[in-house]
Parts: C-alpha cells; sequence; structure tokens
C-alpha cells in the first residue's frame, strides 16, 4: 500500500506548502522514495524546490486537462528521493475546465493510479481554497494533513473543511481518513498561542501530533532559496520541528500498517 495524503486547509497563509515540501523532503532523507505533486496554481512547491516555475511547460494542468501521463510529466529534485510533479499560474485555468468534465473530482486520483507503485508515499499539496483541485486531492487521498495556524481565527473555515470532507467521504471516497492535524507558526511566548493549542487539541483529540511547528525566520527564508529547510538550514528550530513532525507522521503511518 502507498500512502497518498493531500495538504489542505482553504484558509492561506498557515504554512501548508511549507510543511509539505518540508515533510516530503525528510521523508526522502530517510529513504523513503517520494512524490510530491503541486496542485496549488501558486506553484510554491515547484519553487520551492528549485524550480523556475515560470519555465516550466509541462505541470499539472496537462495532467488534468490533457490527460498526458503522469509519468512524463515527473521531474527530479534536488532532494534525494524526492521527485516533484509541478505546477504554476496555468492551473488555474483547470478550475474552470474541469466543470465540463466526466468523471471531474478524480482526474488527479485516475492519473496518480498508474504511477504510485514507483513510490513508498505521495504528498498533494491542495491550493488555499474547496475548488475542484482541492476536491481532486480529497478523491485521490487516502488522508488528509491538517496544518493550523496558531492565531486568532485558527479554526475559523476548518468547520467547511470537515463538511466538505464528509462530504467526499459520503459520496466519492469513503475510506478517507484525517490523517493528523498540527499547529504552525506557533510562538510559546504568548498566551494566544497556547489557547489556541488547548481548542485545536480539545476539538480534533487525538489527531493532533504533538510536535508544533514555531515561528521561524528560517523557515520564511528557505522556499526563496528554492530548497526544504532541513538543507537550507538543518540546525533551525523550524528544521528540527519539521523533522520530529516527520517521524510522528511515518510511525503512525507505520503503527496503522499503512507503509513499511
Amino acid at each position: 500500500m502507498v500512502p497518498i495524503l493531500a495538504f489542505v486547509n482553504q484558509k492561506g497563509g498557515v504554512g501548508k506548502t511549507t510543511s509539505c515540501v518540508s515533510i516530503a523532503a525528510l521523508c526522502g532523507k530517510r529513504g523513503k522514495k517520494v512524490l510530491l505533486i503541486d496542485s496549488d496554481p501558486q506553484g510554491n512547491a515547484t519553487s520551492g524546490l528549485g524550480y523556475d516555475k515560470n519555465q516550466i511547460e509541462m505541470t499539472t494542468y496537462n495532467v488534468l486537462i490533457d490527460h498526458v501521463p503522469m509519468k512524463d510529466i515527473i521531474r527530479p529534485t534536488a532532494v534525494r528521493n524526492l521527485s516533484l510533479c509541478p505546477a504554476n499560474i496555468n492551473l488555474t485555468g483547470a478550475e474552470v475546465e474541469l466543470v465540463s468534465m466526466e468523471n471531474r473530482e478524480s482526474v488527479l486520483k485516475q492519473a496518480i493510479e498508474q504511477v504510485k507503485e514507483e513510490f513508498d508515499i505521495i504528498f498533494i499539496d491542495c491550493p488555499p481554497s474547496l475548488g475542484l483541485l482541492t476536491l481532486n486531492g480529497l478523491v485521490a487521498a487516502d488522508g488528509l494533513l491538517i496544518p493550523i495556524q496558531a492565531e486568532y481565527y485558527a479554526l475559523e473555515g476548518v468547520g467547511q473543511l470537515m463538511s466538505t470532507f464528509e462530504l467526499v467521504r459520503q459520496s466519492l471516497n469513503p475510506d478517507l481518513v484525517i490523517e493528523g492535524v498540527f499547529l504552525t507558526m506557533f510562538d510559546k511566548r504568548t498566551q494566544l498561542a497556547h489557547q489556541v493549542a488547548e481548542e485545536v487539541r480539545n476539538h480534533f483529540a487525538d489527531l493532533v501530533y504533538r510536535t508544533v511547528i514555531p515561528r521561524n525566520v528560517r523557515l520564511s527564508e528557505a522556499p526563496s532559496h528554492g530548497k526544504p529547510i532541513h538543507e537550507y538550514d538543518r540546525l533551525s528550530r523550524g528544521a528540527r520541528s519539521y523533522d520530529a513532525l516527520t517521524r510522528e507522521i511515518l510511525s503512525r503511518l507505520r503503527a496503522k500498517g499503512a507503509m513499511k
């Protein structure tokens, strides 16, 4: 079994893409053969792994709309064991073009089926919205990883995400689960951060990972250098936190028998 995990939160600026890139890269570092599918028209996962997204001709858009086999789109990265299905602004048009397609919610799932046995784990970076691109991610995935910012209004919109999650389970992907929830941009000096953490843990209970991701300047700098945090500054607090979170994620997957 190859676990397929989608990073989702329709609220932007919560560290979703940074988390996806960091965790995917650290899984690769641990010897797992990893595919990261950039399904966000902003293409930040693509640029965060060193590619100039404006110079890429073939992207996730071509997989979804032109039905180009994903194996023809996947590119290697500078990170050991990590491959990328890239994205750029062209993907914006897919939201509109998918509307008229047959089985429009399952196009990404069908594309992944052709390549998934080549990998140990697959991550999907979904856009910060609940449109058809994210819906394709939810239908293709086995589990969701939900980053929640340790800020005021942290849970705002999560209710809508949960409603979408239940609808997908009922009609399109009955096996979909919430794999885990984690806190990002945590500032332990503020009472607010601790209050938000308590509220999230009360709401999601055992689904919340123990590791929290701190506010860290190095995390903000790494994408502009086209590197995941452990390649940019492996000794930073951000890198150490993502390392711990990755260990938790892999440990939980192994405990469930979802991967070796």
